[in-house]
């Protein structure tokens, strides 16, 4: 856990790890490149696939310092959540071997019942595996293909709770505004991080938005398409403004 939360700042995560579910996605067509172009900056962190582990082996074995979370499952499709499916694709035992930080699985709630329990089944399965490892075990509750609104954010927030008691260390959500936050953070006590979701609006409200959040008490920010789908001038400044906010706005809260 120390590797990924530090006590000076909160974590700054950049996610590389979409292409196992969504293939090609723009502007991570090389994910080896974005990682060793945000390497540069003042992150802490990446959301990586088993691939780009094995890819980026040797590139950050000079680079200790930044902190490595493994998704381990996927969903499809996420067009169609109420048919989709999802499974493990990388087994506990893989992620310690290649000497990640943490394992991350979604927690998807706007699907079939057949699937919730399958869900909880796989997540509490990976729980009980982590804990002979001393593995953390990040959780995402999410409401796929879902516009944000303040029912989808009040529904991850009940999700969020079934993560928690399901065993999870570390909850990540989308961003579901400054209270929302708050509330999480005192209620659950284990540490919240948030996510960016899909590139929607400017840079200014993505940065509203981080800065809302690390004063409400989440300790980390994982942010990927709104930054690096931004153009690249405009995207060094948001990651390096970011970076400035985790460190600017943070309290420990764990």
């Amino acid at each position: 856990m120390n590797r990924l939360f530090h006590v000076d700042r909160a974590a700054l995560i950049v996610p590389v790890d979409h292409g196992v579910v969504w293939g090609r996605v723009p502007a991570l067509e090389a994910p080896v490149d974005v990682i060793n172009s945000y390497m540069q900056e003042d992150v802490t962190g990446f959301m990586v696939t088993t691939g780009i582990v094995r890819a980026t082996e040797a590139l950050l074995a000079r680079q200790p310092q930044f902190a490595r979370v493994l998704a381990i499952d996927a969903f499809w499709s996420t067009k169609t959540p109420d048919k989709g499916t999802g499974t493990i694709v990388a087994r506990l035992e893989d992620a310690v071997r290649l000497g990640v930080d943490c394992v991350k699985l979604l927690l998807p709630w706007n699907v079939s019942d057949e699937e919730k329990i399958l869900y909880c089944e796989r997540i509490g399965n990976v729980i009980s595996e982590a804990a002979k490892w001393e593995m953390p075990v990040m959780v995402e509750p999410v409401l796929l293909a879902a516009p944000r609104s303040p029912e989808v954010v009040k529904q991850e927030i009940e999700v969020a709770r079934i993560a928690f008691d399901l065993g999870a260390d570390i909850i990540k959500i989308t961003f579901p505004g400054a209270e929302e936050t708050a509330r999480l953070v005192e209620e659950l006590r284990i540490p919240i991080v948030v996510a960016g979701g899909a590139l929607s609006g400017d840079s200014k409200s993505t940065l509203t938005d981080s800065e809302e959040v690390i004063r409400a008490g989440a300790q980390g920010l994982v942010i990927g398409r709104k930054v690096w789908q931004r153009p690249e001038a405009e995207a060094k400044e948001t990651i390096r403004e970011l970076a400035r906010i985790t460190r600017r706005h943070y309290t420990r809260h764990w």
